[in-house]
């Protein structure tokens, strides 16, 4: 019989969009802590809102999981525990031998007589503490800030087009007269308003990347950064490019040590200020330049792209959303559907509509097995397929991960296989996109929208057969196996 007693664990989830992957992985560690007969607290660091841990609940761990794609917030309240660190896709598919890893430093940091700090083992590892992990948790911080603003702006945006067409644009300001029965004004006041909201996703990007490296101190030159990028026209490669620069450059002023009659001002005024400065140099005089150049070269790259080139973008921006359903590939496919958003073109509203076309055919493949073929689903799967119809027709592909965490060889090839033509089908058709999010909410927003939904049709059903057909040469060797015992 067992002695091993019941352990206190902690656990924090946050991914990017701080939505499915988020609350998904809360659940399973709470599912499996219980299963072990331990005592588990998550605090999801989501678009939700957050519930911080109380002072008793951290003073009486043994131990804490950190399951997350971003910077994790705060996270010196629990720097004295024992801690096993990954990525948030990791407590989904993995949740069982999270918990027992956390239980096992939890013991040896006993056994020592300190607590020590730990991260995954190499053979669970997903997101630890190495440079390039830390890289990816900064710029998913960034993008995991900017998403509110982009589906705010950007579908008032497109409301404003819908009511007063693409027009509208030129509208004189709503400041200068607004008429209340007038349809006319209610457009123009949509689209201003989702204009000055879109205006912020270069300086949020810029601003909490920096945030994510060095804490509040890097906001301001972020910020300023971002917004400088911004008004140069280098877009989002500049905010980006100013959010790691004012990160950087803060993190090192906090190496130098200072008296301790100045060290209360210098996080509230010396490295905002001298951030600030040498960011504001370094982006209108040194690096600002050429990122602007940059990025009107991706645009022109854009407005050129035709026949077979745009054909293979769309193939390799579906391929893409649906290679991690909402992790840094996915969200890499996004952000650059909205830097051809931002631009304008022609070509960037067509990447649009084709990225998320391709978001949005995981999930409805999945829903869709569950239906057509309920034997090769347990019934937990079955329960999410319904619900993956909605998270499908919403554009929150991160509907398809319990199917891809369950069997991901099988699993994440089709839907990968199905979204490139949906992709593909959709720049073909001309289909259209001026919201960068809304699922099937904003067909009336689309351009050519009947193409539109028979490109998604069509990527749904290639994944669904694919999937089906996988799924049975699974089963099918196993059917054969138990005959011939019987027949032994």
């Amino acid at each position: 019989m067992s002695t091993q007693r019941s352990m206190k664990l902690l656990a924090i989830t946050a991914c990017p969009t701080g939505i499915a992957h988020t609350y998904m992985a809360a659940e399973a560690l709470e599912q499996a802590a219980a299963d072990a007969g331990h005592e588990m607290v998550v605090e999801t660091q989501g678009s939700a809102g957050t519930t911080p841990f109380t002072d008793a609940q951290i003073a009486e761990a043994d131990a804490i999981i950190l399951a997350a794609d971003v910077e994790v917030r705060d996270r010196e309240r629990f720097a004295h525990l024992p801690t096993i660190q990954v990525g948030v896709k990791k407590a989904i598919s993995g949740a069982d031998a999270l918990v027992a890893q956390a239980v096992e430093a939890a013991q040896n940091a006993a056994a020592a007589g300190v607590p020590a700090q730990r991260t995954a083992s190499p053979a669970t590892k997903d997101f630890g503490p190495g440079f390039g992990s830390k890289l990816r948790g900064w710029l998913m911080t960034g993008v995991s800030y900017v998403i509110p603003f982009v589906a705010a702006g950007g579908l008032l945006i497109a409301l404003g087009f819908a009511l007063g067409g693409f027009e509208i644009a030129d509208a004189p300001a709503v400041t200068e007269g607004f008429d209340p029965l007038a349809l006319a004004s209610w457009a123009a006041l949509s689209f201003q308003i989702g204009a000055l909201a879109f205006g912020f996703l270069v300086p949020v990007l810029g601003g909490f990347i920096a945030y994510a490296m060095a804490d509040r101190p890097a906001i301001v030159p972020g910020f300023v950064g971002g917004a400088i990028a911004a008004e140069i026209g280098a877009g989002f490669l500049g905010g980006l490019i100013a959010g790691l620069l004012a990160g950087a450059v803060v993190m090192g002023l906090k190496r130098f040590s200072v008296p301790k009659a100045m060290a209360g001002i210098m996080p509230v005024v010396v490295y905002p200020l001298l951030g600030t400065l040498v960011i504001g140099i370094a982006m209108f005089v040194v690096i600002g330049p050429p990122l602007a150049a940059v990025n009107t070269g991706l645009t022109a790259w854009l407005n050129s792209l035709s026949g077979a080139n745009a054909l293979l973008l769309g193939a390799i921006v579906g391929l893409m959303m649906a290679f991690d359903m909402g992790g840094p590939v996915n969200k890499a496919a996004y952000t650059f559907a909205l830097a051809g958003l931002e631009s304008g073109s022609e070509a960037g509203l067509l990447i649009m509509a084709a990225v998320m076309a391709a978001g949005m055919t995981p999930p409805l493949a999945m829903a869709l097995a569950t239906v057509v073929r309920k034997k090769l689903f347990s019934e937990v799967e079955r329960e999410n397929g319904r619900a993956a119809w909605l998270l499908g027709a919403s554009f929150i592909t991160e509907g398809a991960i319990p199917f891809a965490a369950a069997d991901p060889l099988r699993v994440i090839p089709s839907l990968m296989a199905g979204s490139a033509v949906t992709g593909t089908l959709s720049i073909a058709f001309g289909s259209t996109l001026r919201a960068p999010h809304g699922g099937i909410f904003v067909l009336p927003l689309i351009g050519n929208p009947w193409a539109y939904l028979v490109a998604i049709v069509a990527g749904t059903l290639v994944s669904t057969a694919l999937v089906i057909g996988l799924k049975n040469a699974r089963r099918t060797p196993a059917t054969e196996t138990a005959r011939v015992a019987v027949a032994a």
